[in-house]
C-alpha cells in the first residue's frame, strides 16, 4: 500500500502583516467524507505497517497481561460504618466498586461485601465506557457518578440507590468530567457544573432529586471565556467550595452544605496573579495563596471574621505548598521540596515532613477520606517500589504498611537501579532526569533507551512504578524521565520558566537531557526514542523539528502540534483558557513567539526519525485534525524513508480505548514499532 497523501487546498492565514499557508485547513471538517476516508486510509497503512510486527506486539502484549495480578484491591477507605474500596480482576476490562459495613478495620474479613458500582456491567462490548467521579450521599444511601460513552469531556450523571440496586429516574447530561458534582448534606440535592458549546465548564446547578432536570436552578454562571469552573465539598463537610480559576487567578465562593439553598458567600474577589485555595478546619478557613508568595504560603481566616488573616506556618520559599487536608485531630499539607512530593503534618505552628527510606520517590495522601479519620492512608511508590499504601498514626506520627500492591510473575527489586542525574539546559540550569533499568543492562555500553517528558500546566512528571514496564526493562530498555521546565517539580518558579514567553525552555530542557544521556554513556542517538503526550506531544513534536537527528523514532501521542490555529480559535474548547499558559496570537509578540515553536507550522524539507502518531476522532482537548494535518505536511516535506504512521481511534477522545486490556494492546503496539526501530528483538 502507498503512503495517504492528503489533498491540498491553499488557505493562507494573515495576521500581523504574516502568512502562515495551511493547505491541510480542509481536515477540520469532520462531517467531510473524505476526511473521514483520509482517516480510514491513514488507519489501513497502520495496519498494514503494523502487520509485519503483530507477532511482537502480540508477545510483548502477551507479557504485560502476565503481570496483570490475578486480583487487584486497593486498602479500604473509611467513612463512618462502611469501608469503601475498588477490585479489580484480572478477566475483567473495568473495577467492580464495593463496600463492607464494619466498626473497624480489623472486622473487615468477616463483614459482607456489598457492590456499589460494577463498571463491566455498564460496558457494552469493546465500546467506550468512562465513569469518573462517585458521590456518595451523607447516610450512604445513594450513589451519584458521571458517566460517559464517547470520550468527551460531556458527562451525564445518574443516581443509584443503593438499597435497592436501582436507578433513579434522574438524568443530568452535559455536566463537566471532574470537579462538578457534589450533595447537599441533607442528600436532597445535588449541585453540578455544566459545559458549553467549546466544552468549558462554566455554570453551576442546584437540582432537586426527583425532580426534572428542566427545573433545575442555575446558581452561578462564569460568563468570562478565560476561566472555568469547578466544585468540591470541604473535608469536613461543612462547605461546598465553588472555584472560578483561569491559568494565573482564581476566585472562590462558599455554599453551606447544611443550607443547600442559601446563597453562594464570595471569599475574596478574583486579583489578576493570585491564586488561592481554602479548606475549612475546625473554627478557621484555611487558605493557601500565593499571594506574596511564589511557592504559596498557608493563612487562617476566622469563621467570623472571614476578612482577617494571619500565618498558621513561617513561608519557606524552598517549600511549594500545593494542597491541603485537614483531619478532626491533625492538617496536612501536601506539596513539593528538593524537587521530590512531600507530606507534612503540622505540629505547633510548623509543619514536619514525613520521612521516607528511598532517595527517589513518590508520595500522596489518598482522597476522599473521612475528616473523623485517626489513620490517614498513604500511597508511596518509587521507580522500583510497587505502590505501597501506609496507615500514618495521627496522634502518633507512626507509619503502618497496610498493603503493597501485587506483582505477578517474578520481581525482584535489588535486580533494578533507579538514578536521578542533572542535565544542563542552555541557559546553566540544572534539570533533573529519573532514570530507571534492569542490573547489567548498561555492562556493555550505551543502551537503547526511551525518554518521556510533558512539561507543562505546572503538571509533574513523578517517579512511579509500573508493572507492564518490568517486560521492557527485561529486554534491556532504559526508561529516562526529563523533568522538564513547564512541570513545577522544582517548585512554581519552575512552572513559570516553561510557558508563555519562556515555552522553548520546555523543548531545550528536553534537548539538554538527551544529549546529556547520551554524554554519560546511557545510550546514542541512534538507540534513542522520545514519547510524549498530548502537550507532551507538543514537546517531542517540537523537538523533531528542532533536533530530531538526537532521535531514531518519536512518539507523539494525541499531539497538541497546530498551535498558532488553535489558540487563535476561541470555538475550540479549552482555547480561550489556554491563553494563559501559551499566549495569544491575537497579539503581535505572541503570535511570533509560538510560530516560532509550533510543529505543524515549523515542518521542512529535511530528515525526520521514525514517527508513531496518534489521536482521537472525539478528542475535545486536541482535535483530531492537528496530529492529521502535521502528519499530512510531514508526508509532503520530509526527505528520509522513515516510517510515519497515524494512529486515529475512530470511537474514543484524548485518552485512548478505556478498558484496560484495550489500553495494554495500545501500548503494546506503540512498544513493538520503537523496538523495531531501535533493532531491538521482542523476543
Amino acid at each position: 500500500m502507498k503512503t495517504p497523501i492528503a489533498k491540498r487546498i491553499p488557505h493562507p492565514h494573515e495576521l500581523h502583516g504574516d502568512v502562515r499557508e495551511d493547505d491541510y485547513y480542509w481536515l477540520r471538517d469532520r462531517e467531510n467524507p473524505e476526511v473521514i476516508a483520509y482517516l480510514e486510509e491513514e488507519n489501513r497503512y497502520y495496519d498494514e505497517v503494523m502487520h509485519k510486527l503483530e507477532d511482537q506486539t502480540e508477545l510483548i502484549y502477551q507479557k504485560m497481561v502476565d503481570r496483570v495480578p490475578d486480583s487487584e484491591m486497593n486498602v479500604p477507605v473509611q467513612h463512618g460504618n462502611y469501608f469503601y474500596y475498588s477490585v479489580l480482576d484480572k478477566t475483567k476490562q473495568y473495577p467492580v466498586y464495593a463496600r463492607k459495613k464494619a466498626v473497624s478495620r480489623d472486622l473487615l474479613s468477616e463483614a459482607k461485601e456489598e457492590v456499589v458500582l460494577d463498571l463491566n456491567e455498564l460496558a457494552t462490548d469493546d465500546d467506550y465506557l468512562s465513569v469518573t467521579l462517585q458521590r456518595i450521599n451523607t447516610d450512604q444511601t445513594r450513589l451519584a457518578y458521571l458517566e460517559n460513552r464517547d470520550g468527551t469531556d460531556r458527562y451525564t450523571i445518574h443516581i443509584k440507590d443503593l438499597e435497592t440496586g436501582e436507578l433513579l429516574p434522574d438524568r443530568i447530561p452535559d455536566v463537566f468530567l471532574y470537579e462538578s458534582m457534589e450533595w447537599s448534606r441533607c442528600g436532597t440535592y445535588i449541585f453540578y457544573t455544566t459545559v458549553d458549546e467549546s466544552q468549558r465548564p462554566y455554570q453551576m446547578w442546584r437540582h432537586r432529586l426527583g425532580s426534572g432536570a428542566d427545573q433545575d436552578e442555575l446558581i452561578f454562571e462564569e460568563k468570562d471565556t478565560t476561566y472555568s469552573i469547578g466544585i468540591a465539598k470541604s473535608q469536613s463537610g461543612k462547605f461546598i467550595l465553588l472555584t472560578s480559576r483561569s491559568k494565573t487567578t482564581s476566585e472562590i465562593h462558599l455554599l453551606d452544605a447544611d443550607s443547600p439553598l442559601s446563597p453562594l458567600q464570595l471569599l475574596d474577589e478574583r486579583r489578576e496573579g493570585i491564586e488561592y485555595d481554602v479548606e475549612h478546619w475546625g473554627d478557621d478557613l484555611l487558605i493557601l495563596t500565593n499571594e506574596g508568595a511564589l511557592n504559596f504560603q498557608l493563612l487562617r481566616s476566622p469563621l467570623n471574621d472571614l476578612t482577617s488573616r494571619e500565618n498558621v506556618v513561617a513561608y519557606k520559599e524552598e517549600r511549594y505548598l500545593q494542597y491541603m487536608y485537614p483531619f478532626k485531630d491533625k492538617l496536612l499539607i501536601f506539596g513539593r521540596e528538593n524537587g521530590l512530593t512531600q507530606i507534612w503534618m503540622l505540629n505547633g505552628d510548623e509543619l514536619e515532613p514525613i520521612e521516607w527510606d528511598e532517595p527517589i520517590y513518590t508520595v500522596s495522601i489518598v482522597s476522599g477520606q473521612s475528616f473523623e479519620a485517626s489513620e490517614v492512608l498513604i500511597q508511596y511508590e518509587s521507580l522500583l517500589t510497587p505502590k505501597t499504601t501506609y496507615g500514618l498514626n495521627l496522634h502518633t506520627g507512626e507509619k503502618q504498611c497496610l498493603q503493597v500492591a501485587p506483582v505477578s510473575g517474578e520481581y525482584d527489586p535489588s535486580r533494578f537501579r533507579q538514578e536521578q542525574l542533572w542535565a544542563e539546559a542552555e541557559d546553566g540550569v540544572k534539570v533533573p532526569v529519573t532514570i530507571v533499568y534492569r542490573e547489567g543492562a548498561l555492562e556493555s555500553g550505551p543502551a537503547p533507551l526511551i525518554l518521556h517528558a510533558y512539561g507543562s500546566y505546572g503538571a509533574n512528571s513523578n517517579p512511579h512504578f509500573s508493572p507492564y514496564r518490568l517486560p521492557m526493562l527485561e529486554k534491556g530498555i532504559v526508561f529516562a524521565t526529563a523533568q522538564v521546565r513547564g512541570g513545577s517539580e522544582m517548585g512554581r518558579n519552575w512552572y513559570e520558566d516553561g510557558k508563555m514567553k519562556n515555552k522553548r525552555n520546555t523543548f531545550t530542557d528536553f534537548i539538554s537531557a538527551a544529549k546529556t544521556l547520551i554524554e554519560e554513556g546511557y545510550t546514542t542517538s541512534s538507540q534513542m526514542a522520545a514519547r510524549g503526550g498530548s502537550a507532551g506531544g507538543l514537546l517531542v513534536g517540537a523537538v523533531a523539528n528542532m533536533a530530531g537527528d538526537l532521535f531514531k523514532v518519536i512518539v507523539p501521542e494525541v499531539p497538541f502540534v497546530d498551535v498558532v490555529t488553535t489558540m487563535l480559535d476561541a470555538t475550540i474548547p479549552l482555547t480561550t483558557l489556554e491563553w494563559d499558559e501559551w499566549g495569544n496570537p491575537q497579539k503581535e509578540d505572541d503570535y511570533f513567539y509560538m510560530k516560532s515553536y509550533s510543529p505543524y507550522d515549523n515542518v521542512e524539507a529535511k530528515d525526520y526519525p521514525h514517527l508513531y502518531i496518534t489521536t482521537g476522532l472525539n478528542d475535545p482537548r486536541v482535535a483530531y485534525w492537528e496530529p492529521a494535518k502535521w502528519t499530512a505536511r510531514l508526508r509532503a516535506l520530509k526527505t528520509d524513508d522513515n516510517t510515519l504512521v497515524l494512529k486515529t481511534n475512530m470511537g474514543a477522545g484524548h485518552f485512548g480505548a478505556s478498558g484496560r486490556f484495550s489500553q495494554l494492546k495500545e501500548s503494546a503496539a506503540c512498544y513493538a514499532f520503537i523496538l523495531d526501530k531501535l533493532g531491538v528483538s521482542a523476543e
